[in-house]
């Protein structure tokens, strides 16, 4: 009667995370794309692209 749907694999996961003090960064990738994004969680929440030291965006080649 109910079929099972197949599970989708997640579209981004958690690469790297570390607390500092009330706040947390993490490095999170997107695994259609591969962009690397920092998110920063706290008392103000933010989220960019990671960028490497030449300004580009940081990809994880598939």
């Amino acid at each position: 009667m109910f079929e099972k749907s197949e599970k989708k694999p997640k579209r981004f996961i958690v690469k790297e995370e570390q607390n500092i003090g009330f706040s947390a960064i993490q490095i999170i990738v997107d695994t259609i794309t591969g962009v690397n994004y920092i998110h920063i969680m706290g008392e103000g929440n933010g989220i960019t692209p990671l960028l490497d030291d030449k300004g580009n965006i940081v990809i994880d080649l598939h």
